[in-house]
């Protein structure tokens, strides 16, 4: 390879050295990098790697971690890079393993009901594939398009379907991971039971590649049933309501129950404008839960739905109701939950929050946050939304709202976070975001454990440095 400038000779004795490995259609230095891999879509400035691996398969990940480990260089793995915590944007001097060609759905097993993919399938890919056997992958997030399965796996991620089918832990069964120094741990045995000591593809769930790379991902799915959609619309005057249809909800349809998606009126009088929509009812209230319940026959759903909520109203938790009466209307009423997707042409910029808090608490965190936020910056602009249903609230702030003090307004926030005994994360990850806070959701006894166990596995503290802790 030609020499690149601005590298010592020990940086350039490895590049030859992985290239020489690998390829040069594998290994990929100075401008050659296109300017996405500098980054993710967090907003982190960008920073180029000294390589970019693109491998095909799980022998050539292994022999870039082995030189990586030899030479003593620091790996950073890329997935789909659509993470919001800045865990797959690049350090100084690293190497960025990216997961693109390892895209394969290797496997579709629907007798047992398992898939098995390679970690740079995208989740669309996935969950198409699962439908085209008669199956359903669990998993949704809006960016399905791009996001990797490796990557959701790594984040353990949430996204829609929560409620219904839990977050990513639950559908993996098995993972292929290879270490810091190459080592491949084969853990993809399809048995639901097997209590042999350590199940060590946890420790890897939820890591952002800070233990190791993940290769390959053995998925649950369920079975593809014959399936009616019924979406409400629904208004409630306050927190604890809506708590309250959520478990009538539940009550009369168990885990059909598949969104429960809570809006303070802030964020629905925002959405409407952003988006030029029609408020979907005569007057504004409290509280608007979007509600999507599953079940095999469309007409007999829709008039137990009807009941349901006919039964909330008249023990005064629901206010007001609509139920969409066909795909179309149903497309119309979650419209209004889409405000998220308009928030970088109306926010300036975006300060965007992800926590986790016990359900019964959520009302009350909302109404503090907002209270230390009107104190501080008074006239600032905060919305409040979320999956309640699993205990995840989002909360968005107007940064040109706030005089563009975006780190106090996140201190101020986490700091509320911690006092509910809440989770700075719910669902996208620490990277370096959420880096300074982590402690308020850890204790030290249980940071000291994750400390051990990197130090376990990556010795040399090459994978992912600097995320996370």
């Amino acid at each position: 390879m030609a020499a690149v400038k601005g590298l010592d000779m020990s940086q350039q004795e490895f590049l030859i050295a992985l290239q020489n490995r690998l390829g040069v259609d594998v290994v990929l230095t100075g401008d050659a990098i296109e300017a996405r891999y500098h980054t993710d879509w967090s907003g982190t400035p960008p920073v180029q790697p000294l390589a970019l691996v693109r491998p095909r398969t799980t022998e050539e990940v292994s022999a870039a971690l082995r030189l990586c480990h030899e030479h003593r260089v620091a790996v950073v793995p890329q997935g789909g890079l659509t993470g919001l915590a800045g865990a797959a944007v690049p350090v100084e001097g690293c190497v960025a393993i990216s997961m693109e060609r390892m895209n394969a759905i290797e496997d579709i097993n629907s007798r047992s009901m398992l898939m098995t993919v390679q970690a740079g399938a995208t989740l669309q890919a996935v969950q198409e594939a699962a439908v085209e056997a008669g199956m359903v992958f669990g998993v949704d997030l809006g960016a399905r398009g791009s996001c990797q399965i490796g990557g959701n796996v790594s984040t353990n991620a949430g996204g829609n379907g929560v409620l219904q089918h839990g977050m990513m832990r639950e559908q993996v069964l098995g993972l292929e991971v290879v270490l810091a120094d190459g080592t491949v741990l084969p853990m993809l045995r399809p048995m639901i039971k097997n209590n042999t000591g350590y199940d060590l593809k946890h420790f890897f769930i939820g890591a952002e590649g800070t233990l190791g790379v993940i290769t390959r991902v053995l998925l649950r799915t369920q079975a593809q049933q014959p399936r009616a959609k019924v979406t409400a619309l629904v208004a409630m005057p306050g927190f604890d309501e809506s708590l309250a249809v959520l478990q009538r909800m539940q009550q009369h349809f168990g885990n059909s129950v598949a969104a429960f998606e809570l809006m303070w009126d802030s964020f629905v009088q925002t959405s409407i404008r952003w988006q030029r929509l029609q408020a979907p009812f005569a007057e504004s209230h409290p509280f608007l839960a979007l509600i999507d319940i599953d079940g095999k026959d469309e007409t007999s759903l829709c008039e137990a739905v009807e009941e349901a909520l006919g039964e909330a109203m008249e023990a005064g938790d629901v206010l007001d109701a609509v139920i969409a009466q066909s795909q179309t209307q149903a497309k119309t009423l979650w419209k209004l939950r889409e405000a998220p997707a308009e928030m970088n042409a109306n926010m300036h910029p975006p300060i965007n929050f992800d926590v986790g808090l016990p359900q019964s608490e959520i009302g009350k965190f909302a109404q503090a946050c907002q209270a230390a936020f009107d104190a501080r910056w008074p006239g600032n602009h905060s919305i409040f939304f979320g999956h309640v249903g699993d205990g995840n609230l989002h909360v968005s702030t107007d940064g040109k709202t706030v005089n563009g003090e975006c780190d106090a307004v996140e201190a101020e926030l986490y700091r509320i976070v911690g006092e509910f005994h809440g989770s700075v994360s719910a669902e996208h990850g620490i990277g370096l975001h959420k880096k300074p806070y982590l402690a308020l959701s850890r204790t030290p006894q249980e940071l000291a454990a994750m400390r051990a166990i990197k130090a376990a596995l990556d010795p040399l503290g090459l994978m992912n440095p600097g995320k996370v802790f």
